[in-house]
């Protein structure tokens, strides 16, 4: 059964609000390490049945700066790698 996760970009404040919505929506381990390498890894190892839909992402990018796109960069770069991870960027007014 794929699990959709929505990342609203309007909620993405600050780097610890992200990373804390990240574990606890996508259910990383608890030894998650809280940055985009370690966001990277989970989601290209061992990661099934996903589906991220970004919602709002000009906001994460306009709130949190390069680190809102890098963070972008990073999940769609995890879902080339990752047959079982598909990322849907919507864009303001889809």
């Amino acid at each position: 059964m794929t699990k959709k996760i929505i990342l609203d970009g309007s909620q993405m404040t600050d780097r610890e609000k992200l990373h804390a919505y990240l574990k606890t929506e996508l259910d990383l381990p608890d030894y998650y390490g809280n940055n985009l390498d370690a966001l990277k890894d989970c989601l290209t190892m061992d990661f099934s049945c996903k589906v991220i839909e970004v919602w709002y992402p000009e906001m994460i990018e306009e709130q949190l700066g390069r680190y809102g796109n890098s963070l972008l960069r990073v999940l769609k770069d995890s879902a080339d790698e990752n047959q079982y991870l598909e990322v849907v960027i919507k864009k303001a007014r889809e």
